[in-house]
């Protein structure tokens, strides 16, 4: 796509729960789309069946967006005392305060001939399904309001008589556009029901809502789920009633649990903030989201939001399913934490489980975990002086008791005797390694009982680096102690 393009797009979700991981994806991309040509990322809240409506939604999905780095320049946000407060020069942003706006656009289309009052009751409507279905007909309004005289209309509003207002859609005509991530796409007229616009409460429908919205708001570019593919024929027609230009269309694959089902709870976490409170930082979260149906053309896998900005490309959008893959997930969380200094990593920590280490810990931490909520787990034996062990496990699985013994004594002369500058990771395993090669000794032998003498345990890292974390006097004593419960 040009990058002279203006381009305006807008993220439109129902404040019906938490984020969805799919709903974060489509709102990644509508902002790449929009800081690619420097225009607007709008936050519209679309609220219009309130039957649905969550409390306290609202403020997490603007909550969830900001924590991912998605900055909302017009539309719904949250002022410094956390109140839900609107910007921008096309609102109401939230769509229960547009319902005169909406009324005034249906009435235009009944007045032009395009929609009309179709008066069916609830049990009417039903029953006519159900006869379709009987006939293996597809289930669809049959058009019995779509010619009231203009006469028995009037008589039936001044009964008091509920209405809807629905689209009147033309017979056997195709409708066609060019999707931006699955090129030409063709519907016939008659596979598009009499949608309703308006309902009896007075609330629109996401159809007419949408394109009202979507136009006066000049939103250029619709990026949206492939679940609303079916529904673009009629928001063309829409446009095509109005007079409006229609924007472009994007809609995106579904993201698919392993076994290729729709993402869903049932298999797993599927809200953005499950992932935040496990302790998946939310760089590593937008960068792994961002490549669920997109990537660079390359092998390229790490892309910071500002890169992202610059690479993406909605056309590059593939048109099948994305698995979404937690070991890819948890690889890439693994990759974000260990770049990170050790100082940001103990921030990072701070904020996430109000603890605060000591870094020389953290160190040893950040190489060994894969999620925040890892740290602290099995490393008793860094925090506590007394570890209790089997005294069993020192002896390596291709040697005996005294062996062990005899070179944990040995070991220990031999750290007595390096300087405080020898004590790091590094330079203990090179001193280690060296000592272990000139007296023709076994790696196995001596740095098996060395780990479970400073660990206590049979899975730890690696003995060099426990060894740096406590220091020579505790690793000296910690190995001295090992011997005592060999005899």
């Amino acid at each position: 796509m040009a990058n002279n393009v203006k381009i305006k797009t807008r993220f439109a979700p129902s404040p019906t729960g938490f984020l969805h991981v799919g709903s974060l994806r489509t709102a990644l991309y509508a902002y790449l789309l929009a800081k690619q040509s420097g225009s607007s990322f709008v936050l519209r809240i679309e609220d219009t069946d309130q039957s649905r409506e969550v409390d306290g939604a609202v403020e997490n999905l603007i909550k969830s967006l900001k924590i991912a780095g998605l900055s909302v320049e017009e539309g719904v946000f949250t002022d410094n005392s956390g109140k839900v407060s609107e910007r921008g020069d096309f609102g109401p942003y939230t769509q229960s305060k547009r319902l005169d706006i909406y009324q005034k656009y249906a009435k235009e289309l009944v007045k032009k001939g395009h929609a009309y009052y179709c008066f069916c009751t609830p049990e009417r409507l039903d029953e006519v399904r159900k006869i379709q279905q009987a006939n293996k007909q597809p289930t669809r309004y049959d058009g019995e309001c779509r010619n009231l005289s203009a006469e028995d209309i009037k008589t039936k509003i001044d009964a008091g008589e509920k209405y809807v207002i629905r689209m009147r859609i033309p017979e056997d005509r195709e409708i066609s556009f060019t999707d931006l991530v699955r090129g030409k796409v063709k519907f016939n007229s008659k596979e598009v029901d009499d949608q309703v616009l308006m309902k009896s409460d007075g609330f629109p429908t996401y159809h007419l809502a949408v394109v009202v919205d979507d136009h006066l708001m000049e939103v250029t570019h619709v990026i949206r789920g492939e679940e609303w593919l079916s529904s673009t024929p009629k928001h063309i027609l829409l446009y095509e009633y109005f007079g409006w230009d229609v924007p472009s269309y994007a809609h995106l694959p579904l993201i698919l649990n392993p076994d290729k089902t729709k993402l869903s709870k049932r298999q797993g976490d599927v809200a953005v903030e499950d992932y935040l409170k496990k302790g998946y930082l939310p760089e590593a979260l937008v960068n792994f989201i961002a490549l669920l149906g997109w990537n660079p053309g390359d092998e390229r896998e790490i892309f910071s939001l500002d890169k992202l900005v610059k690479e993406f490309r909605i056309e590059k959008v593939h048109k099948s399913g994305a698995v979404f893959n937690l070991e890819k997930l948890d690889w890439m969380n693994k990759e974000y934490i260990k770049a990170l200094s050790v100082e940001e990593f103990a921030k990072v920590v701070k904020e996430f489980s109000g603890v605060d280490y000591e870094l020389k810990v953290l160190k040893l931490e950040q190489q060994r975990i894969i999620r925040l909520d890892e740290v602290g787990q099995g490393i008793d034996f860094l925090l506590n002086d007394d570890i209790e062990y089997d005294g069993a496990m020192l002896v390596w699985k291709k040697s005996d008791k005294e062996t062990a013994i005899k070179n944990l004594e040995n070991l220990a002369v031999e750290l007595e005797s390096y300087d405080e500058s020898d004590w790091t990771d590094v330079k203990l395993q090179e001193k280690i390694k060296q000592y272990i090669e000139s007296n023709n000794l076994n790696n196995g032998e001596v740095l098996w009982p060395m780990r479970v003498a400073l660990t206590g345990q049979e899975k730890s890292p690696t003995p060099f680096e426990v060894a740096e974390v406590l220091g020579k006097d505790k690793s000296v004593n910690r190995i001295k102690g090992a011997v005592k419960k060999l005899t």
